[in-house]
Protein backbone atom coordinates (compact mmCIF):
# COMPACT_ATOMS: atom_id res chain seq x y z
CA UNK A 1 0.00 0.00 0.00
CA UNK A 2 1.31 3.29 -1.09
CA UNK A 3 0.18 5.31 1.87
CA UNK A 4 1.10 5.63 5.47
CA UNK A 5 -2.03 4.49 7.11
CA UNK A 6 -1.13 1.34 7.69
CA UNK A 7 2.85 2.31 9.07
CA UNK A 8 0.63 5.03 11.45
CA UNK A 9 -1.38 1.28 12.54
CA UNK A 10 2.06 0.76 14.92
CA UNK A 11 1.77 4.02 16.98
CA UNK A 12 -2.25 3.65 17.31
CA UNK A 13 -2.46 1.08 20.42
CA UNK A 14 -0.60 4.49 21.91
CA UNK A 15 -1.92 7.51 20.05
CA UNK A 16 -5.62 7.13 19.01
CA UNK A 17 -5.54 10.74 17.39
CA UNK A 18 -4.57 9.58 14.34
CA UNK A 19 -8.14 7.51 14.02
CA UNK A 20 -9.71 10.47 13.48
CA UNK A 21 -7.23 11.35 10.57
CA UNK A 22 -7.24 7.65 8.99
CA UNK A 23 -10.70 8.15 9.09
CA UNK A 24 -11.30 11.19 7.37
CA UNK A 25 -9.74 9.55 4.46
CA UNK A 26 -11.38 6.51 4.57
CA UNK A 27 -14.57 9.09 4.31
CA UNK A 28 -13.12 10.23 1.29
CA UNK A 29 -13.23 6.76 -0.62
CA UNK A 30 -9.29 6.42 -0.46
CA UNK A 31 -9.33 2.38 -0.55
CA UNK A 32 -5.91 2.38 1.88
CA UNK A 33 -7.45 4.56 4.58
CA UNK A 34 -11.10 2.16 4.02
CA UNK A 35 -8.76 -1.02 4.46
CA UNK A 36 -6.58 0.73 7.02
CA UNK A 37 -9.74 0.99 9.00
CA UNK A 38 -11.28 -2.31 8.79
CA UNK A 39 -7.62 -3.51 10.84
CA UNK A 40 -8.10 -0.59 13.43
CA UNK A 41 -11.25 -1.78 13.97
CA UNK A 42 -11.03 -5.57 14.08
CA UNK A 43 -7.87 -5.51 15.78
CA UNK A 44 -8.75 -2.98 18.21
CA UNK A 45 -6.30 0.00 17.08
CA UNK A 46 -6.70 3.01 19.50
CA UNK A 47 -10.69 2.12 19.35
CA UNK A 48 -12.47 -0.65 20.82
CA UNK A 49 -12.73 -3.75 18.82
CA UNK A 50 -15.74 -3.46 16.50
CA UNK A 51 -16.62 -5.99 14.05
CA UNK A 52 -19.52 -4.85 12.31
CA UNK A 53 -17.30 -1.61 11.42
CA UNK A 54 -14.81 -3.17 10.15
CA UNK A 55 -16.47 -6.06 7.99
CA UNK A 56 -18.43 -2.57 6.67
CA UNK A 57 -14.87 -0.27 5.70
CA UNK A 58 -13.21 -3.91 4.59
CA UNK A 59 -16.57 -4.00 2.35
CA UNK A 60 -15.79 -0.19 0.79
CA UNK A 61 -12.56 -0.82 0.22
CA UNK A 62 -13.35 -4.32 -1.32
CA UNK A 63 -15.29 -2.13 -3.78
CA UNK A 64 -12.73 -0.76 -5.20
CA UNK A 65 -10.77 -3.99 -5.62
CA UNK A 66 -8.31 -4.52 -2.68
CA UNK A 67 -7.51 -7.66 -2.73
CA UNK A 68 -6.01 -7.74 0.73
CA UNK A 69 -9.47 -6.55 2.68
CA UNK A 70 -11.21 -9.56 0.75
CA UNK A 71 -8.82 -12.23 2.77
CA UNK A 72 -8.90 -9.99 6.13
CA UNK A 73 -13.17 -9.69 5.95
CA UNK A 74 -12.90 -13.20 5.64
CA UNK A 75 -11.42 -13.67 9.00
CA UNK A 76 -13.60 -10.91 10.68
CA UNK A 77 -16.57 -12.48 9.45
CA UNK A 78 -15.51 -15.75 10.79
CA UNK A 79 -15.36 -13.99 14.25
CA UNK A 80 -18.65 -12.19 14.08
CA UNK A 81 -21.93 -13.41 15.44
CA UNK A 82 -25.36 -12.90 13.37
CA UNK A 83 -25.83 -9.55 15.59
CA UNK A 84 -22.66 -8.58 14.28
CA UNK A 85 -23.03 -9.29 10.96
CA UNK A 86 -26.88 -8.45 10.71
CA UNK A 87 -25.36 -4.90 11.96
CA UNK A 88 -22.60 -4.99 9.37
CA UNK A 89 -25.36 -5.28 6.71
CA UNK A 90 -27.48 -2.54 7.98
CA UNK A 91 -23.99 -0.36 7.94
CA UNK A 92 -23.96 -1.37 4.27
CA UNK A 93 -27.73 -0.67 3.72
CA UNK A 94 -27.02 2.39 4.71
CA UNK A 95 -24.36 3.35 2.80
CA UNK A 96 -22.63 5.10 6.17
CA UNK A 97 -21.82 4.82 9.74
CA UNK A 98 -24.91 6.12 11.08
CA UNK A 99 -26.15 3.71 13.64
CA UNK A 100 -27.06 4.91 16.80
CA UNK A 101 -24.36 3.22 19.67
CA UNK A 102 -27.56 1.76 20.62
CA UNK A 103 -28.19 -0.38 18.17
CA UNK A 104 -24.48 -2.00 18.13
CA UNK A 105 -24.85 -4.36 20.74
CA UNK A 106 -21.36 -6.25 21.73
Amino acid sequence: MSNSYLKDLILLRNDPSKVGLIRMAAERGEVDAQYAMGLIHAEGRGVMIDLAEAHYWLSLAIEQGDRDAVRLREIVGSQMTDEEYAVAKRLRAAGALSLPASDRQH
